[in-house]
C-alpha cells in the first residue's frame, strides 16, 4: 500500500469515528490493516467478547507469524479457558482445549499437559502457578497489561498503534478543495453555495447574483453557508477570493510555505504599504485533545465530564485549510514600535527576580526580588508606591516541615509574582512553600488577603483562573503537583498530579467559558489538565527537554514557549494547539553553558533575555528583527517584562536595578505623565503651603485667576487640520474608524460605500501613520471595485449605518439598513452575507478576543450574538424598548454594554450573557424636559485603562462606573451650547473629544469632564466652506480617536467631507506665575 493511500484511508477512518460510524471504522481498520486499535482491542478484551476479538486479531496478524503472536493468542485462548473452568463448565473447557489450545502442544507440550491437568482439580487455583488467580475482571485486567507490551514489542504491529494527528482534516481538504475549485469560476459569487461533490463546482454563467433571500430567520437553522465560511481568528484573516491563473494548481499543493498567488499579489501590490498586517496560516486551538499516540476513541480515562467538555470545545473549532495570507517583505515592522529606547532607571536594591506590568495601569509594575521583598512601582515618576518585607504572617498556621526549614536558613526569595486579570490582587510564590496574596488600590496600602501553605518545597510559579465562574489561584511546585485555591477563602479545590519532575511553570488558559491549565515540568514534560479530575489530556515534549515556560500572545490566541536544556540549549516556538505540534521555531539564539531564557509576548511582539542582549521578534517571523543591550549593564540571561499594550518593557539589570525601554508611543504616554505629575505636584505644594497657615497669612503673587481656563481654537494657527482628499461622490460620512494600526482611516457613507484612506512611509512620515501634516490617498483598486453595502429599503432618515473593524485590521463587517455584510479590506471585496433583516442591524461589535464571535444590535430592540464560524445566532438578548445604538465589551469586566435609543443602558455578562443590570441616563437639569424620561440615540465606550465608561447622548456627556452609576456629567452649555453629535475617549483615556451640531468640537478631561479646550469651525474648515455654512449648518456627525496618538481626532462630516485634527492645546498649558508666598507675623 502506497503511503497516500494508506494517509487517505486514516483520513476515512478519522471521519467515520468523528461520525460515530463505529461499526464501519472497525470494519476499515481490520480490511486495510493500517491501524490496530488498542482501545477496541482492549474492551473486547476485558468484555470477554473473545470470538469477535479473535477475529479482530486474525485480521492483524496470524498465530504462526512470530512468538510474539504465538503468545498473544495463548494468553487469550489461555485466559478462556480459565473462565470455563472457573464457572464449572468442563464441557466448554474440554471443547477449548480440543479447539483452541491444541494447536500450542507443538509449541510446547508440557505446558499443554499442564493445561489439561487443570481437569482434574476441584479448583484450578489448587495450582501453585495459578493460586493468586483472583476474579474474573482483574484476571482480564493482568492479561490486557500483558498483551499491550505484547503488541508494542511485536514487530507486525510497528507503525500500526499510533493513529496520526488529523482531526477533521478531511473535511478541511474538501473544503479546501471547494475554495480552489471556486477561484477557478470564471465569475466567482462572492458568497458561493456548494450543492454536490460528484462533480467540480461551478457558479452561473448569468453574470447576475441572485436577490439576497428577505425571509432568512435569524433564529432560524444555521445558515448553509457555514460551511463556505472561512475562520476569522484574530491573527488569521479570511482567505481573499482570488481570480484563477494558470499555476494556481502548482500553488494549492505548495503547502509547506505556500508563495502569494500571483493575483492575490497584484492585488497586494496595489495595497498601500504596511496596509497587510503580518498573519499566521494557523487556526487557533481547537480543543485539548488526547496524546497523539492516542486511537480515534480517545484516552481510557474520559469521563463523561470530560466528554461533555470536549464537545463544547468543539464547536468554537476553526479550519485549518485557508489559504495563506499575503508574504511580508522584511523588516515591515517600523523599528519605534519596539521598545528599545532607555526612558527610566529604577533603583531595586536586591536582584529583581520577577517583574510584572498591571494589566490595566500600563505605567505601574510589580517586582519580586531574591530577599523576598515586593515593590510596586510607578514607572513614569519613578516613584516606589509600595514595598513589602517578607515575614510569614501565622507562623503558627505553617506545617512543620516549613517551621523547620525557616530555622535552619530564613532566606527566602520571590520565585514569581503577578498580578490578577483585573489588577485587584497580586500573588506572589516564593522559594519556600509559601504563596502570599495581597489587595490593590491606587488609593490604599497593599491590604494583606491570604497566606497558603501551597507546596512541600519551593512554589515555583503562580497563574489566576476562573473555573466555575470564581476566581481561582493556580500554584505549581517542587512537590511536582499543580494544586488550585479559591483566591477568596484560600481553600484548596483542586490538586492534580501526573508530573515526574518538579513543576516548573503554570499558564492558566480559558476558551469561551471552559477553563483549564497548561504545565511544564524540569523535565520538559508539558500537560494540560480540565477542571473534571480526569488526568492530564495532552502530553507532549518541550524542544530541548529542559526547563520551560509558556505564555499567549497577539490577545490570547497564540501559544507560545520558550525554554533552555540542560546543554544551553535555547528554544522559542510557537505551537499548534490542535495537534501539538510546532508551528514555528525562532532563530537567533546560541548555546551557553548555563542559565534560563526568560521571554515575554504581547500583540505582535516577542522579547527574550539572552547574551546580555534583549532580543525581539515578529510572531510571524522565524528570524530576529533586532536586538538591544539597553545601553549595558544586563545580566547573561536578564528577566524581563512587556505591557499590555508593548509599548513599555522592563528588564532587571546586574546592578540589582530595572530599565524601562519604550517605543515612540510609550515615550509619548509617560512625557504626558510628567505633564499631569507637574501640575499635580504644583497643586499639591499650593494646597500644603496654604493648610499651613491661616487665609490672612497668604498672599498670592499670582496675577489674575489661578485656575487654567479653558481655550478656544478659532483658526489654524493653533491646530494642524487636513481635509482628506476625495474625488467621489460625496454622502454623509455616518460611520469612522481608525484602522487599529493607526495608518489608515475608513469612513461609511450614508449611500453604503466604504472609503478608505491610507498613509504611506515616507521621509517626513517614517512610522506611515496618520497625521494632519502628510495627506494620505484615498484607497482605490485597479479593478474599480467599491465596497458597498446592501442599502435596500433602508432609510437614511433612520441612522441605522454600522460598521466595526476585525482586530487584525484585514476586514469589516458593516451594514446600512439592508445585509450585514463582510468584507476584506486588503482585496477590497465582499467576501459574504452574515445575516439579513429584517430585523435592520442598527450596532456592530466584535468580541474583543475572538472575531467569530459578533454582537449585532438590531431595529427591533433585541441584540444578536452571532457565531461567524458556525454561521448561527447563539443568543437573543431583550431588554430595551428601542433600537440598539450602542455596544461596547469590556475585557476585564467580561461583560457586553448595550444602550438604545431608549436611552438606557443594560449589562450582560458574556458567559452565558445573561442580564446583570440596567438604568436609564438621566435628563440633565437644564433640559427642557428634565422631568420627563430621556430618548434618543445612546453611545456607549468603556475606559481602556479604568471600569469606566463614556456614555454619550446629544444632551449630555456622562461618566459611569462599573455598576452604571454616574460619576460625572456635562451638559451643553455657553460657548458650546449646541447638541452633541458624537464623543469619543482619547487613546490613552485622559481626555474626551466631542463633536457639536454647530460644527464646534470639544476637548475634555476624562477625569471630571472639565473643559480644555473648544475648536471653532472657521479652524478647520476652509472659507468656502464656512460660506456654504450660511446655507446648511456642517457638522463633525461622527468623530474618530487615533488609536496611538492621544491629540490627534478623525472628524466624519454631515457634508460628506473627513478631517484629520492635531489641536496643539488639548493639554493645558503651564502656569507660569510664581508659588503663593508666604508671609509670616511677627
Amino acid at each position: 500500500m502506497t503511503a497516500l493511500k494508506e494517509e487517505l484511508i486514516f483520513l476515512i477512518l478519522q471521519y467515520l469515528n468523528e461520525k460515530k460510524y463505529k461499526e464501519a471504522v472497525h470494519k476499515l481498520e481490520q480490511e486495510s490493516g493500517c491501524y490496530f486499535n488498542m482501545k477496541y482491542f482492549g474492551d473486547l478484551v476485558q468484555e470477554g467478547n473473545w470470538d469477535e476479538a479473535e477475529k479482530y486479531l486474525g485480521s492483524f496478524t496470524k498465530l504462526e507469524d512470530n512468538r510474539h503472536s504465538v503468545k498473544i493468542y495463548f494468553e487469550i485462548r489461555k485466559q478462556k479457558y480459565l473462565e470455563a473452568l472457573d464457572m464449572s463448565d468442563r464441557g466448554k473447557a474440554i471443547d477449548i482445549l480440543r479447539k483452541d489450545l491444541k494447536v500450542f502442544a507443538s509449541f510446547n507440550e508440557e505446558l499443554y499437559k499442564e493445561m489439561v491437568q487443570l481437569l482434574a482439580l476441584e479448583n484450578f487455583r489448587q495450582n501453585q502457578q495459578l493460586s493468586k488467580y483472583g476474579d474474573v475482571k482483574s484476571a482480564r485486567n493482568n492479561m490486557w497489561v500483558e498483551l499491550k507490551k505484547l503488541f508494542e514489542a511485536n514487530p507486525v504491529f510497528r507503525d500500526k498503534l499510533k493513529f496520526p494527528p488529523c482531526e477533521s482534516r478531511l473535511e478541511s481538504l474538501i473544503k479546501q478543495s471547494l475554495r480552489w475549485q471556486h477561484q477557478q469560476c470564471p465569475n466567482p459569487r462572492p458568497s458561493p453555495t456548494f450543492h454536490t461533490l460528484y462533480t467540480d463546482h461551478t457558479c452561473p454563467t448569468d453574470g447576475a447574483r441572485g436577490p439576497a433571500p428577505r425571509n432568512v430567520q435569524l433564529m432560524g437553522p444555521p445558515n448553509p453557508r457555514a460551511e463556505t465560511l472561512p475562520p476569522m481568528d484574530s491573527h488569521t484573516p479570511l482567505p481573499l477570493v482570488v481570480s484563477p491563473s494558470a499555476s494556481a494548481t502548482q500553488r494549492w499543493m505548495a503547502i509547506a510555505n505556500p508563495p502569494l498567488p500571483h493575483d492575490a499579489a497584484a492585488a497586494a501590490a496595489q495595497v498601500p504599504s504596511g496596509l497587510l498586517q503580518p498573519q499566521s496560516a494557523a487556526a487557533f486551538f481547537k480543543h485539548p485533545r488526547t496524546p497523539t499516540n492516542a486511537p480515534p476513541g480517545g484516552g481510557d480515562n474520559q469521563t463523561l465530564e470530560s466528554e461533555r467538555l470536549w464537545k463544547r470545545l468543539r464547536t468554537a473549532q476553526t479550519d485549518e485549510a485557508s489559504f495563506s495570507g499575503a508574504s511580508h517583505p522584511p523588516n515591515i515592522r517600523p523599528q519605534d514600535d519596539i521598545p528599545k529606547t532607555v526612558v527610566r532607571t529604577l533603583n531595586q536594591g536586591s536582584n529583581v527576580m520577577s517583574l510584572d506590568f498591571h494589566p490595566i495601569h500600563q505605567t505601574i509594575l510589580l517586582v519580586g526580588t531574591n530577599v523576598g521583598d515586593v515593590d510596586i512601582w510607578e514607572v513614569g515618576s519613578k516613584e516606589r508606591i509600595a514595598h513589602k518585607t517578607f515575614k510569614v504572617w501565622d507562623m503558627g498556621s505553617c506545617s512543620m516541615p516549613l517551621q523547620s526549614s525557616l530555622v535552619k536558613d530564613a532566606t527566602i526569595s520571590v520565585n514569581r509574582c503577578l498580578w490578577s486579570p483585573d489588577g485587584s490582587i497580586l500573588g506572589v510564590a516564593f522559594s519556600k512553600h509559601l504563596v502570599q496574596t495581597y489587595a490593590f488600590s491606587l488609593n490604599a496600602e497593599l491590604g494583606q488577603l491570604l497566606e497558603i501553605d501551597a507546596h512541600v518545597g519551593s512554589v515555583n510559579d503562580i497563574a489566576f483562573s476562573h473555573p466555575d465562574k470564581s476566581l481561582s489561584i493556580v500554584t505549581c511546585g517542587e512537590d511536582k503537583t499543580i494544586k488550585v485555591w479559591d483566591a477568596t477563602t484560600g481553600q484548596k479545590r483542586y490538586t492534580f498530579e501526573g508530573h515526574d519532575a518538579p513543576v516548573y511553570s503554570v499558564c492558566a488558559r480559558h476558551i469561551e467559558s471552559i477553563e483549564f491549565i497548561f504545565s511544564t515540568g524540569s523535565d520538559g514534560k508539558i500537560k494540560a489538565w480540565f477542571y473534571d479530575g480526569s488526568g492530564p489530556k495532552v502530553e507532549y515534549d518541550a524542544p530541548g527537554h529542559g526547563c520551560t515556560t509558556m505564555a499567549y500572545g497577539a490577545n490570547g490566541t497564540r501559544l507560545f514557549s520558550c525554554g533552555t536544556s540542560k546543554d544551553g540549549e535555547t528554544h522559542l516556538v510557537e505551537w499548534n494547539e490542535t495537534n501539538g505540534r510546532i508551528k514555528t521555531t525562532y532563530s537567533g539564539f546560541r548555546n551557553r553553558p548555563f542559565g534560563v531564557v526568560q521571554f515575554d509576548t504581547s500583540r505582535n511582539l516577542l522579547a527574550a533575555g539572552d547574551e546580555n542582549l534583549i532580543k525581539f521578534w515578529d510572531m510571524d517571523r522565524a528570524y530576529m528583527l533586532t536586538s538591544t543591550d539597553a545601553d549595558g549593564g544586563l545580566p547573561a540571561s536578564p528577566r524581563l517584562r512587556l505591557n499590555g499594550e508593548g509599548s513599555l518593557l522592563a528588564v532587571a539589570t546586574s546592578d540589582d536595578g530595572i530599565k524601562i525601554l519604550a517605543n515612540t508611543d510609550g515615550q509619548r504616554s509617560l512625557t504626558t505623565r510628567e505633564k499631569r505629575d507637574y501640575d499635580d505636584t504644583v497643586k499639591r505644594i499650593v494646597q500644603a503651603t496654604v493648610d499651613g497657615t491661616t487665609a490672612a497669612d497668604v498672599k498670592l503673587r499670582i496675577p489674575g485667576d489661578n485656575g487654567w481656563k479653558s481655550s478656544d481654537i478659532v483658526d489654524s494657527a493653533r491646530l494642524r487640520a487636513l481635509r482628506l482628499p476625495d474625488s467621489t461622490t460625496a454622502s454623509e460620512v455616518v460611520q469612522l474608524l481608525y484602522t487599529n494600526s493607526g495608518i489608515a482611516v475608513l469612513g461609511l457613507g450614508s449611500n453604503g460605500v466604504h472609503k478608505l484612506w491610507t498613509w504611506a512611509r515616507v521621509d517626513h512620515n517614517p512610522s506611515g501613520k496618520s497625521n494632519a501634516s502628510v495627506a494620505p490617498r484615498l484607497w482605490q483598486p485597479s479593478n474599480g471595485a467599491v465596497m458597498i453595502n446592501d442599502t435596500t429599503g433602508a432609510n437614511p432618515e433612520e441612522g441605522t449605518s454600522c460598521m466595526a473593524l476585525s482586530n487584525n485590521d484585514s476586514y469589516v463587517i458593516s451594514a446600512s439598513g439592508g445585509n450585514v455584510s463582510l468584507f476584506s479590506l486588503v482585496a477590497s471585496k465582499l467576501m459574504t452575507t452574515l445575516l439579513s433583516p429584517p430585523p435592520v442591524p442598527t450596532f456592530l461589535a466584535f468580541h474583543p478576543q475572538n472575531n467569530n464571535m459578533i454582537a449585532i444590535g438590531t431595529e427591533d430592540s433585541s441584540i444578536l450574538i452571532y457565531n461567524a464560524q458556525t454561521a448561527t445566532v447563539t443568543a437573543d438578548l431583550k431588554g430595551h424598548q428601542k433600537k440598539i445604538t450602542g455596544l461596547a465589551f469590556s475585557r476585564s469586566l467580561d461583560v457586553l454594554l448595550s444602550s438604545g435609543a431608549d436611552a438606557q443602558l443594560c449589562m450582560w455578562s458574556i458567559d452565558g450573557w445573561e442580564k446583570k443590570m440596567s438604568r436609564f441616563i438621566q435628563a440633565p437639569a437644564s433640559h427642557a424636559a428634565a422631568a420627563a424620561p430621556l430618548d434618543g440615540d445612546t453611545k456607549v465606550q468603556f475606559h481602556k485603562n479604568h471600569p469606566h465608561l463614556l456614555v454619550v447622548h446629544a444632551s449630555q456627556l456622562s461618566i459611569y462606573d462599573s455598576k452604571l452609576e454616574c460619576m460625572h456629567s456635562w451638559s451643553p452649555r455657553d460657548a458650546l451650547a449646541a447638541s452633541i453629535s458624537s464623543a469619543t475617549y482619547s487613546c490613552d483615556g485622559l481626555l474626551v473629544h466631542a463633536g457639536f451640531r454647530d460644527g464646534a468640537v470639544g476637548i475634555f478631561e476624562a477625569d471630571g469632564l472639565k473643559l480644555r479646550c473648544r475648536i471653532a469651525p472657521s479652524a478647520y474648515l476652509s472659507p468656502s466652506m464656512q460660506k456654504s455654512r450660511e446655507a446648511a449648518v456642517v457638522y463633525p456627525v461622527v468623530i474618530a480617536a487615533h488609536p496611538s496618538a492621544p491629540n490627534q481626532i478623525a472628524l466624519g462630516m454631515s457634508d460628506g467631507a473627513v478631517h484629520v485634527l492635531e489641536p496643539s492645546d488639548a493639554v493645558p498649558p503651564k502656569e507660569k506665575a510664581a508659588l503663593p508666598s508666604i508671609r509670616l507675623q511677627s
